[in-house]
């Protein structure tokens, strides 16, 4: 068994090196001629799988250890009889941390009372669904806009306009698709970006068309009341450098690069290479998980729940960190801020999750109780 795999994709030898031999390459440079030499295709989201890619070749199953597909061209797997997998869910959890790093940072650079704004969340998939239920556990108010859950299974659910109209924080979470009527490439557009409330956040951590990035240009250069996080471009690797200094936080496509996400995704794939080999999956990942670098933490029932907020989140992760790192990278010609995108996704460094980390409560503190319960740390 050949099999041929993005570079950044972690265990691999632990999780696939017993079944054949494991060939590396970059994500973007995986192309027709290794793939004529594989039997199995293992990539992240960087690498486009589809007839081109692969008609004539011997790969009969593709693995994306991420939750998205658009990169995958189901239709002709369906068409060639290749059998795939993604990792539904893998990063979900490290891009609602991300996202609450970014209102931490945007609360803390106003002034504002995060518990006071209304929240909408467009896309309530793995990611959107868990992010609605960390906001709501903490008792913030969260209107949720996903007309295909919507159509399918009815609730409160409300319209884009509504969240557009209604809503001080909007966080983006759908995938990306160009037809029919849910369609969402460009489903910020200028319309859009124009009637947003004053002063509200908009934060894209989802896939870059989503928001038109020309019109969101135009619209911060022209002195808009906005303020905007972006993770995700048009163009990637090559971000528009005019844009990115424009936005409050800019990084590189690294919302779900938590570790933990990293590593679940290459199980999931594992699971599912296993289930399609139709042998048992005997290795499990929590027989390799490092110990996190911050084991435990301790609060006092005393201590005021916004900063216990904001401490327990940074102690594990700070998108600002990242945000200065991929500034630092914007400068020289296309060519040079291209690799240095890849470099930073590909070199980047361990950030674990907040389930990971070990709370002791002294005390009651029945609302640091609660706040705990919401952000999923292990209170002891």
């Amino acid at each position: 068994m050949r099999l041929l795999a993005d570079e950044n994709i972690p265990l691999l030898d632990p999780f696939f090196a017993s079944f054949g031999e494991i060939r590396r390459l970059p994500g973007r440079g995986i192309d027709r001629a290794a793939v004529m030499d594989a039997d199995a295709l293992l990539v992240r989201s960087v690498t486009r799988v589809d007839r081109v890619l692969l008609e004539g070749s011997p790969v009969r199953f593709v693995g994306t250890c991420t939750i998205g597909t658009d990169h995958l061209d189901l239709a002709y797997f369906a068409e060639a009889g290749i059998a795939w997998s993604s990792a539904p869910g893998c990063n979900a959890r490290g891009v609602v941390e991300y996202v609450l790093g970014a209102l931490l940072a945007l609360g803390e650079r106003h002034g504002a009372e995060l518990a006071a704004r209304t929240y909408g969340v467009v896309g309530a998939g793995q990611v959107g669904g868990r992010l609605v239920e960390l906001l709501r556990g903490l008792g913030w108010r969260v209107l949720v806009c996903d007309p295909p859950r919507q159509a399918a299974e009815g609730g409160d659910f409300v319209a884009l306009e509504e969240i557009i109209r209604r809503c001080d924080v909007i966080s983006l979470h759908t995938p990306l698709t160009r037809e029919g009527s849910d369609a969402t490439w460009h489903l910020l557009d200028g319309a859009r970006l124009d009637s947003l409330k004053p002063g509200c956040w908009l934060i894209n951590a989802s896939r870059g068309a989503v928001v038109d990035n020309a019109a969101l240009k135009a619209h911060l250069a022209g002195g808009a009341d906005l303020e905007v996080v972006l993770d995700v471009w048009e163009g990637e690797p090559l971000v528009d450098a005019e844009l990115a200094p424009l936005c409050r936080l800019a990084t590189p496509h690294i919302a779900g690069y938590s570790l933990d996400g990293k590593l679940r995704g290459t199980e999931q794939i594992y699971q599912a290479f296993c289930a399609w080999r139709g042998e048992p999956a005997s290795v499990r990942l929590a027989e390799l998980l490092p110990a996190p670098w911050l084991g435990e933490l301790v609060l006092h029932e005393s201590a005021d729940p916004a900063w216990a907020l904001a401490t327990l989140c940074r102690a594990v992760y700070d998108p600002r960190r990242d945000d200065a790192d991929f500034r630092r990278s914007l400068v020289g010609a296309a060519e040079a801020r291209r690799a240095g995108f890849d470099a930073l996704r590909k070199h980047y460094p361990m950030r674990r999750e907040l389930p990971e980390l070990r709370v002791r409560l002294e005390g009651e503190g029945p609302e640091l109780r609660r706040q705990l319960a919401a952000l999923g740390v292990q209170l002891v």
